[in-house]
């Protein structure tokens, strides 16, 4: 799976970080995310830098609960469109359902796993490359988002019964406690919360099942796109996924939850390929960005996701029969 998250998942973070008296751009700045991102919640980020992002802002805060503290403040407000489809169903149960089959549309390098004990339901949060630097941030701030919705679903009738962490604790027990509740298990084969599984069938009282097929259907449209529609879907895919480095079909296609076969075939049937429409939206950033910015040459080289200057510079000559310089000059 392709490692992204919707830049939703730093809903809050600047408020949280001014209010433990750090300036949220440098830090942005030094996990290498756009300092505007925080305005653009549809956007796409690699995980990779989120979670570099979580760990700068601990060491920076002295705060070794910063992803814990953050996902309880953000809660649900993370998960955008998803949202009204999970509290549009009839049941808790049915949320959760929900929330795992469409997770990937907010997350491509977790997903969200429901599974059941005797008479205890085990809500996981799985991250695909468990490798990664920053993980214990990302997995204690999934589980305080993860308590929040559970929250907003139950009500007065929610009651955790158990916490699970695949890691050690980085601090004492007691901390942990007072922010969860209750003491947490470590070193488990998941991060999870254990509740009992009545709660899974407590109706939602709010529910619109009107509303609730309305917003799936809009959910399913990427699996239902026609071919007309699939070039210019990719293209906008493209625009938000360029700035993080080289962007390839794999990638495109696992944000879309097919194959790279299936994406190359469908793309084949309109006549075009994904080389193509990388190429033309690349064309068209350019233009936009030449003609209506001051934007140096080397920056713009670097949103269009090139390597280096050169490659950029032979791609457009090739495109437009002149350098990108001269290019923005003969336009002056």
């Amino acid at each position: 799976m392709q490692d992204f998250t919707r830049a939703s998942a730093l809903a809050g973070y600047g408020e949280l970080v001014r209010q433990e008296g750090l300036d949220p751009l440098p830090l942005l700045r030094a996990a290498r995310l756009p300092e505007s991102i925080l305005q653009q919640p549809d956007g796409l980020i690699p995980y990779s830098r989120f979670l570099h992002l979580l760990d700068l802002s601990a060491v920076k805060s002295g705060d070794r609960f910063f992803g814990l503290r953050l996902g309880l403040y953000q809660g649900i407000s993370v998960f955008g469109p998803l949202l009204y489809l999970i509290r549009n169903t009839p049941t808790v149960g049915d949320a959760l359902q929900e929330l795992r089959q469409y997770f990937y549309l907010h997350m491509g390098a977790a997903s969200v796993e429901i599974g059941r004990f005797g008479e205890l339901i085990q809500l996981s949060y799985h991250v695909f490359n468990s490798g990664q630097l920053g993980l214990i941030q990302g997995s204690e701030l999934a589980l305080g988002v993860g308590m929040q919705l559970m929250r907003m679903l139950c009500g007065d009738q929610w009651k955790l019964n158990a916490v699970v962490f695949e890691h050690s604790p980085h601090s004492a027990v007691q901390e942990y406690q007072h922010w969860l509740g209750v003491t947490p298990q470590f070193n488990g084969n998941a991060n999870a919360l254990l509740f009992h599984a009545s709660l899974l069938e407590r109706p939602l009282s709010e529910a619109d099942p009107a509303l609730h097929g309305l917003i799936r259907d809009h959910l399913n449209t990427m699996d239902q796109l026609t071919n007309q529609e699939l070039p210019d879907y990719v293209a906008a895919l493209l625009r938000n996924l360029l700035d993080q480095g080289r962007v390839t079909v794999d990638d495109v296609a696992a944000y879309m939850a097919m194959s790279r076969r299936t994406l190359q075939r469908r793309l084949a049937a309109c006549e075009t390929s994904f080389q193509q429409v990388l190429d033309q939206t690349r064309q068209n950033l350019a233009q936009r960005y030449l003609r209506d910015s001051n934007m140096q040459i080397t920056q713009l080289s670097d949103l269009l996701g090139y390597s280096d200057l050169s490659a950029f510079s032979r791609a457009f000559t090739r495109w437009f029969g002149v350098p990108p310089t001269q290019w923005r000059k003969d336009r002056l």
